[in-house]
């Protein structure tokens, strides 16, 4: 059987996954460009919720009882990238660990899923939301473990255990709104009498 026919066939017996893998791809393929090319360069996206994520852990490193320690370069123009608490080094919150691209994978996984758009309308902020609490709590967690454990252990964390915590986290939300979809579980039918 050619690959064209395995195509065809594939699409016959199921169509909503090949539906899922096109508009998953196509939707990442389209964000990517639209990023790199509009996003990133021409708006203030990432500035804006890395400014967020600071004075967000700010104000609950403070809350806590931990004295902040507000870190500003002239190089940083309006926006803040630097947060610590005193006797840490503190941290920078960069583009790529401030989770707007991960608000966009989470985002078109749930347009991609099969679905009604009145469920996806909350539910897609939701998680964002989610994710964005996620971070904030990482970052936390960084800087405390930062100061109490040191560079190396902060380094592992950052690159390891924050990346399984975090993806876990999107996972969950996608299986919860896969489930919630009555999706991955067989619907029960009554016999007819």
């Amino acid at each position: 059987m050619g690959l064209i026919k395995k195509l065809r066939e594939f699409v016959r017996l199921q169509p909503d996954v090949f539906r899922f893998l096109v508009l998953g791809f196509g939707g990442y393929i389209v964000w990517h460009l639209a990023y790199e090319t509009y996003l990133k360069p021409a708006t203030l996206l990432d500035e804006c919720i890395t400014e967020n994520l600071i004075v967000v852990s700010e104000a609950v490193v403070e809350a806590l009882g931990y004295e902040p320690l507000a870190f500003f370069e002239e190089n940083d123009g309006g926006f803040r990238y630097r947060v610590g608490i005193r006797g840490g080094q503190g941290v920078l919150v960069g583009s790529s660990c401030d989770g707007v691209v991960l608000f966009a994978l989470y985002a078109i996984f749930i347009l991609s899923f099969p679905g009604r758009w009145f469920r996806k309308a909350w539910y897609i902020p939701t998680g964002i939301a989610a994710i964005h609490v996620a971070n904030i709590l990482r970052i936390i967690s960084l800087l405390m473990i930062q100061l109490y454990f040191g560079e190396e252990a902060l380094k592992f964390n950052h690159d390891y255990t924050f990346t399984v915590v975090v993806y876990s986290i999107i996972f969950a939300l996608w299986y919860a709104y896969a489930v919630g979809a009555g999706l991955g579980s067989e619907r029960r039918q009554t016999p007819a009498e």
